[in-house]
């Protein structure tokens, strides 16, 4: 595959497609940005100053326009290099010292504290973390949240009813569910939930469900927005996703027989993760990288989030969209969110269970 490649500068909004050599874990083929550097296989570019090159494992489609719209806010130019989470994290430890990457902006907090594990990222300061509550930043202080993001059970309202649904994640290993579900394995939001199991659970549990849930003949789909569709029309019963993909198909489509269902008491099937960002350490951009972040932080990205990605806006004073539940009102599992950094040994697990 040939990746896009998208250029934010000052005068426009550029797409090129050029060739990029292989890099990271999985198959899917990243996107990004020429490197400044002139590193071999990419194009080089000469830019105004300051500029700011952000590797991001957040979808174009989703933060593109409220990256662009840093750079008129601020004039800071940016380099952006889209790609999946785990495979934007795995390339910036290829790359070690040598990455051109001022920032990480994942979409999950496994691959923050992955690099964060590696010492790749730089401590951030204090008026950035305090901005967000302590369960959604790194208790070490070198990444922060930037939105929040529920792990849901999406269900079709004309097949399964409420009572229906079991309490926990756990029991859709039960029989009555074979060929009835819908899953993203290669998905990093699925990614980052499995490895909440193994740090719950523990290796053999996890492996014991992941089995289950194999032999109860799931339909496999890319990523999380084919599944909510799959069950938007039918085609599955209920889906593992994220909460947020349903309100983008009802904004496209209008009212879907479609909704979402939260585990109680707890349950892994309703962790809350964060889309985070940090900074690379040794970036030659420090200021502006903490420039970036403050700006996900600030009262319009926020409000983005809650408006336009439908994800939980994360700084107090700033209201979620009225159809989702309150953060405070679901009944999340008691997990650091830093505990998640071994995506390593999840990806070993979905292997050798033959989910990737």
């Amino acid at each position: 595959m040939e990746p896009s490649y998208v250029y934010v500068n000052r005068r426009t909004l550029l797409k090129a497609t050029l060739s990029l050599l292989p890099v990271g874990l999985g198959a899917a083929c990243a996107t990004g940005v020429s490197d400044p550097r002139g590193v071999a296989g990419k194009a080089t570019v000469t830019l105004g100053s300051p500029s700011l090159t952000v590797y991001s494992g957040r979808n174009e489609q989703l933060v593109g326009p409220l990256l662009e719209q840093f750079w008129q806010d601020t004039g800071i130019t940016i380099q952006v290099k889209y790609g999946g989470t785990a495979e934007i994290a795995a390339t910036i430890l290829e790359e070690g010292e040598n990455s051109p990457a001022d920032v990480f902006y994942g979409q999950d907090a496994g691959a923050l504290g992955a690099l964060q594990l590696e010492n790749r990222l730089a401590a951030l300061p204090d008026a950035i973390l305090n901005a967000v509550e302590l369960r959604f930043r790194s208790p070490q202080g070198q990444w922060v949240g930037t939105s929040g993001r529920a792990r849901v059970v999406v269900y079709n309202t004309e097949s399964v009813t409420p009572a229906d649904l079991p309490p926990s994640i756990l029991d859709f290993t039960a029989p009555t569910w074979k060929g009835r579900i819908g899953w993203a394995p290669t998905n990093g939001s699925f990614q980052a939930f499995v490895t909440a199991m193994r740090v719950t659970l523990g290796e053999d549990p996890t492996r014991a469900w992941l089995e289950g849930i194999k032999a109860n003949e799931p339909k496999v789909y890319p990523k999380n927005t084919p599944t909510v569709q799959a069950a938007v029309d039918g085609e599955i019963a209920v889906g593992f996703v994220n909460h947020y993909y349903l309100f983008r198909i009802r904004a496209e489509q209008g009212n879907v027989p479609a909704e979402n269902y939260f585990p109680p008491n707890g349950d892994l099937g309703s962790l809350i993760n964060v889309a985070g960002a940090g900074v690379i350490a040794g970036s030659e951009n420090q200021a502006a990288a903490e420039q970036f972040i403050a700006y996900l932080l600030s009262q319009h990205a926020q409000e983005y989030f809650a408006t336009e990605t439908y994800e939980y806006p994360l700084v107090s004073g700033v209201a979620a969209h009225p159809d989702l539940p309150a953060l405070s009102d679901i009944q999340t599992p008691d997990i650091d969110l830093s505990d998640l950094a071994d995506l390593r040994g999840t990806l070993e697990l979905l292997q050798e269970v033959e989910l990737i």
